[in-house]
């Protein structure tokens, strides 16, 4: 690629000339003419929508269609429906014909927003449609063909899904045609003054009022936040300001950074709150006070000390209330019984280490003594011996 000293922004609405903007930019006007595939990679909050629009309006395909679709807000079976479309009976609810994302784009541009997050059955149906650009609604055998340029877009490293085995290779091949990664915008300070303007002249003209001041204390504290939710993030404080301001200047007893925690009553049942006894509230209340909480020595990190530890533990419960069969007990659990068995062995082995070196301990202290209260510690494997 030819080096350019500097590159404009390819759209007015789209600010910022920061140099880690500079190769977006370039690849925005390389490739935007074209039909090819391009891959957004990026943070949340980085603006890859506004990227992507303007991939659309720059190609030739610009007075057709842009079509969105949030990926991650569906689930797999509705998700297919909203892409593909459905006839009507075609499962519980249907009762009409649905066009499809896909249809409603012929001729233009479809969005795919979260791409990271599809089902595997789905992103089968997604690499035909690259591959063959022709679908089948669901519940009908009809093939459809469309003319539709995409643009997928990710928040996680579609690289390290593929090695997870989360992502099909050859889907992640037909997407990453032209990657274009977008910076966060720690990244690209320089573009937080520019961009907090205009932020402040957009929500100034929607809430009728006049655009307030920064002052400089103000902008120098905007440089120097971390910005973890990004453009988006910003966006949304510079409307705060706004309000807070009331017609003033902004200045910096206004700013407020960072994720408030507020104090709420628990709601009936504790679903709402952060002391219920709903099992997910109690899950996120471990691992809070896990993470918060030294590593024990010997185990390498969290993982090890709480998932491990809460999996003994709900083993250890199934198979009580088995009565020790593993069987029934590996049913239960949802795993194989020779996975079950294998972790029974390795938790008495466990314990038979733990207490040879309680043992040990004793024996370096007092002789032949365990010290006081050390007994209490050595770990039991009540209920898990095998049938």
């Amino acid at each position: 690629m030819p080096k350019i000293e500097h590159v404009e922004p390819p759209l007015p609405e789209i600010i910022g000339t920061a140099s880690a903007m500079q190769d977006v930019y370039r690849l925005v006007r390389l490739a935007a003419p074209r039909s090819t595939t391009v891959l957004l990679v990026g943070e949340t909050g980085t603006g890859k929508e506004v990227i992507a629009k303007a991939v659309h309006k720059l190609s030739r395909r610009a007075s057709g269609p842009f079509v969105r679709v949030n990926c991650g807000a569906l689930h797999e079976n509705l998700l297919e429906s909203e892409l593909f479309g459905h006839i009507k009976g075609a499962f519980t609810g249907a009762v009409e014909n649905k066009t499809g994302r896909f249809e409603a784009a012929h001729g233009g541009t479809i969005f795919l927003d979260e791409i990271n997050s599809t089902s595997p059955h789905l992103q089968v149906k997604l690499l035909r449609v690259l591959q063959e650009r022709e679908f089948e609604r669901v519940g009908e055998s009809k093939t459809i063909r469309v003319d539709v340029r995409v643009i997928a877009a990710t928040n996680a490293s579609l690289e390290e899904l593929v090695e997870d085995g989360r992502f099909r290779e050859d889907l992640y091949y037909r997407l990453n045609v032209i990657p274009v990664v977008l910076p966060p915008l720690r990244e690209r300070r320089d573009d937080i003054a520019p961009l907090a303007q205009f932020f402040l002249r957009r929500y100034a003209d929607q809430h009728k009022c006049p655009v307030p001041d920064l002052t400089p204390p103000v902008v120098d504290a905007l440089k120097t936040h971390d910005w973890p939710g990004n453009v988006r993030e910003l966006e949304n404080t510079l409307e705060r300001l706004i309000v807070m301001a009331d017609g003033g200047p902004i200045t910096p007893d206004l700013l407020r950074f960072g994720r408030p925690r507020y104090a709420l009553r628990p709601t009936k049942g504790g679903n709402g709150g952060g002391g219920g006894n709903d099992v997910r509230t109690l899950i996120r209340n471990l691992v809070r006070a896990g993470v918060q909480t030294p590593v024990p020595p010997g185990l390498k990190g969290y993982h090890p000390f709480l998932v491990d530890g809460l999996e003994r533990e709900l083993i250890e419960e199934v198979m009580r209330q088995f009565g020790g069969t593993q069987i029934k007990a590996a049913e239960r659990l949802g795993i194989n019984r020779n996975t079950l068995h294998k972790k029974l062995e390795q938790y008495r082995a466990d314990d038979a280490k733990a207490a040879g070196r309680l043992a040990e301990a004793g024996r370096s202290t007092n002789g032949d003594e365990l010290p006081p209260g050390a007994a209490d510690e050595t770990l039991t494997s009540e209920a898990v011996s095998p049938p």
